[in-house]
């Protein structure tokens, strides 16, 4: 064992330097953070936000365009279903979103491959979706990220 403060060389029992007075125990180190446990309580509650924010416009254009307005006359026959197809879509995505969101939170073994999947495809969704996609694959997809939420998931 040396010194930290001027490299000489400290017998085992020594409790400090006996050439420059410094303390032969040094100051404790830290554990290291896993990179991983700092970003997914983050990573989940954006995609709880994000998902809410996406379901309030599916269910509205469900109800609209489900009874339509009386002065929606001059709309295509065919745009009545292609909207209600468009909510229902926002709405299943809305709630695979939070499903990710909830796993993620909970340390659920699926969330990962969930959000994963769901971040490639909100790079679409400009501006806030190809944000959050991004910022998901930055966290969740390098090997290194697989092998630490196996171990908590294991942990929780």
């Amino acid at each position: 064992m040396f010194c930290v403060r001027c490299g000489k060389r400290l017998r085992d029992n020594d409790i400090f330097c006996s050439s420059c007075g410094a303390s032969a125990s040094g100051i404790p180190l830290m554990p290291p953070r896993n990179r991983l446990a700092g970003h997914l309580r983050l990573l989940g509650i954006l995609w709880l936000a994000l998902s809410a924010f996406r379901i309030l416009p599916g269910f509205f254009l469900l109800l609209i365009f489900h009874r339509g307005f009386p002065h929606m006359g001059g709309v295509p026959f065919y745009m009545h279903g292609l909207m209600q197809t468009i909510g229902v879509l926002m709405i299943v995505g809305s709630a695979a979103g939070m499903a990710a969101g909830i796993g993620l939170l909970t340390r659920q073994s699926w969330a990962r491959l969930l959000t994963i999947m769901l971040g490639f495809v909100s790079l679409i969704d400009m501006p806030l979706g190809t944000a959050l996609g991004i910022y998901t694959l930055w966290v969740l997809l390098p090997g290194a990220s697989g092998q630490e939420y196996a171990r908590m998931t294991r942990a929780a």
